[in-house]
Formats: structure tokens, C-alpha cells, sequence
């Protein structure tokens, strides 16, 4: 069984070929890196995955735990159901900032319960017992109360993969997750899927501009370069010389921040994310 079956896939947005013929297989349990520079196609790779976003006429096929998810340019039958078993992470959090942290990861709930429910927020205590259990996993349980707005970004990024856990997604797509923060953040970000990865078997698939969190978190690796997958393979295979091969002077936007430099975590504007 695979967790996720990628077959000729293309995707065009005018004139420009986002994706072109994109074949990739992951195996349930596996937590892969997906690297590469700007506009090598991978966020549009990650929401192709999810559903989020149709490939081309004849744009080849996507199965998601066994089931097609969508096949030239149309939506597999049951994709509700699908979507349910995927979480993903986005770069900017996609909470709602006026919202508190519980009722954002309550969010996991959608799709699962009766639409009424979700549109008034209407959750049981066993539900809501599942979202403070996922804060406690992902190490921010006594920020439950807040508004999302006063959390930094990692913290945020956090309260999504509580969202994810409190959904019981069987796969997570995060779509450059540490993009926009310090290294320190970023490190607990990361912790926390490779521990859900781990613990729970979960499928992980994780967007990463910075090659160094490929190396130290998945063990496999697949890279892009201008909407192809150029390499697919053990991690460790990437060192400075192969990247340099397949990237040329791209190479040094792959080594992401300068690791010296540790800024306090940054308390972010306040975004209103539906």
C-alpha cells in the first residue's frame, strides 16, 4: 500500500509549466523532505497532493492512501473522505487570529462532525479533551486560551500540527513550515513531526528550502528543479558537491539562514487567515 502515488503529473498556470511530468511514490510511515529553490515547483507539487488545487487536462494522476485523489484535471470520487486523512501545514499558519488556540485546533474536527456544529463551534467535551491532548503532545497546552494573534510564528506553527493530530490525519503535507522563522523555532517545529512521525506512524512530506533540516530529519529526500524532479533518494546523499551539480549557483539559497544568528522568536502582525 502506498500513502501517497504521484503518475505523470502537470500543471500549467499561463504560459508558465509549474509541474511537468512529476512521477513520485511514498510509502506509509516514511518522512520525506521535498527540496528545492524558488519556483521549482514545490508548493505546487504539496497542493496538488492535497486536493487543494487541479492539475491540467490530461495532467496525469494522484492517489492518496490507495484512492485517487484526482486524475486529469478532475477530482477522484469521495475526496471528502480523502481529504479528511491530510493535514497540511501552510507557510503563514492558516489559523484564525481572532480565534483562541483551542478553537483553532478544535478546527480539526471539521469534516468529521455535522456541519452545523462546525459553523456555530459546537464541540463536546471528548472533543475538546482530544485538542488540549494534542497542545500537551505538541508542547503548548497552557497556551490553549490565547487568541492565536499573540502566539510567535513557531508557536502557531505548532498549534497547526495540533490541528493535524487532533484530525488524525494518517498523512501531513507541510508546505515550507520553517520558512518563515528563527532557528530555534524552527527546530521545535521540526522535533514535533518527526516525533508524530515516529510515534505515530504518521506519513510526513515537509517543504523545505534549508537542505540542513533535510539532512538532520528524512531520511529520504526528493528535489526539484524548474517543475522536475531532478533527485530522489537517501539523504545523505546531498552533499555541497552534488548540490552544486544539480542546482549551480542556486545552491547557496538551499543553505537557508545563517545558523550563527539565533533572534528572539517574533510575535507576528495580526493576520485574519480563514
Amino acid at each position: 500500500m502506498s500513502a501517497i502515488h504521484v503518475q505523470g503529473l502537470c500543471k500549467s498556470f499561463k504560459t508558465k509549466q509549474a509541474l511537468k511530468n512529476v512521477d513520485l511514490l511514498i510509502e506509509p510511515g516514511e518522512m520525506v523532505a521535498l527540496i528545492g529553490a524558488s519556483g521549482s515547483g514545490k508548493s505546487t507539487l504539496i497542493r496538488q497532493i492535497g486536493g487543494l488545487c487541479l492539475a491540467d487536462k490530461n495532467g496525469g494522476e494522484i492517489q492518496v492512501l490507495e484512492r485517487v485523489m484526482q486524475k486529469n484535471g478532475k477530482l477522484g470520487q469521495g475526496v471528502r473522505k480523502i481529504r479528511s486523512e491530510v493535514g497540511v501545514v501552510f507557510q503563514q499558519f492558516n489559523l484564525v487570529n481572532r480565534l483562541s488556540v483551542l478553537t483553532n485546533v478544535l478546527m480539526g474536527f471539521l469534516g468529521q462532525i455535522p456541519s452545523w456544529r462546525g459553523t456555530f463551534g459546537i464541540f463536546s467535551p471528548k472533543e475538546k479533551q482530544r485538542a488540549m491532548d494534542a497542545l500537551q503532545r505538541v508542547g503548548i497546552d497552557n497556551l490553549a486560551l490565547q487568541r492565536s494573534s499573540t502566539l510567535s510564528g513557531g508557536q502557531q506553527q505548532r498549534a497547526a500540527i495540533a490541528r493535524t493530530l487532533t484530525q488524525r490525519a494518517k498523512i501531513i503535507l507541510a508546505d515550507e513550515p520553517i520558512a518563515s522563522l528563527d532557528p530555534s523555532s524552527s527546530r521545535k517545529v521540526m522535533d514535533t513531526l518527526q516525533r508524530v512521525n515516529r510515534e505515530d506512524g504518521v506519513t510526513v512530506l515537509v517543504s523545505l528550502h534549508q537542505v540542513d533540516y533535510a539532512l538532520q530529519y528524512c531520511p529520504r529526500t526528493i528535489a526539484m528543479r524548474d517543475g522536475q524532479v531532478v533527485f530522489d533518494g537517501a539523504s545523505e546523499m546531498l552533499t555541497p558537491d552534488f548540490l552544486k551539480k544539480l542546482y549551480g549557483d542556486d545552491t547557496l539559497e538551499l543553505y537557508g539562514k545563517d545558523k550563527q544568528e539565533e533572534p528572539a522568536p517574533e510575535f507576528l502582525p495580526d493576520y485574519a487567515v480563514a
